[in-house]
């Protein structure tokens, strides 16, 4: 059997058992540190900001503001804002990342893959032909060529005014 080495995933795995920490999606929207909480953009409603363990380069989430744990929960001004973020971070993720398609998705409940179960959040993915490999699918590993303060960079710089 071959062993990957994967140390930065300690700090996840460890987590998972411990006291639950409170909401990350309330507590970055409510700090103002941007850049060292990955923060895109912060808009009336919502906020974008880039995941910590990502699926590929760039991938981001759109959460509201408040506490929500379900879509339906949402006003309509709340619900507009996130979908009119997300078309922007659809044009966004094509002009930094230039990727072939994307995936945007609400894992809705533990159990249907939420991390955070609790707050809402849009995932949007950029993915590109051949992302999938035997790293992921056999190695249960992901690889990715740039680190997240430089995707940050990237995508901080990228036009997020409705």
């Amino acid at each position: 059997m071959d062993h990957l080495w994967s140390p930065w995933r300690y700090r996840y795995v460890t987590k998972a058992d411990g006291p639950k920490p409170e909401c990350i999606f309330c507590a970055k929207s409510q700090s103002v540190e941007d850049a060292s909480n990955l923060i895109l953009f912060r808009g009336e409603f919502c906020f974008g900001l880039l995941n910590l363990y990502p699926y590929t380069n760039g991938h981001m989430m759109i959460a509201p503001n408040r506490h929500v744990a379900h879509i339906e929960d949402l006003p309509e001004p709340e619900w507009i804002e996130l979908m009119r973020y997300a078309r922007l971070a659809e044009r966004n993720m094509r002009e930094v990342y230039n990727c072939d398609g994307l995936n945007l998705g609400f894992n809705i409940g533990s159990v249907a893959g939420a991390g955070i179960a609790g707050h809402i959040h849009l995932h949007v993915l950029p993915r590109w032909n051949g992302d999938a490999n035997f790293m992921t699918v056999v190695g249960e590993t992901r690889v990715h060529p740039e680190d997240l303060q430089e995707s940050w960079r990237k995508l901080s710089k990228a036009p997020w005014t409705l």
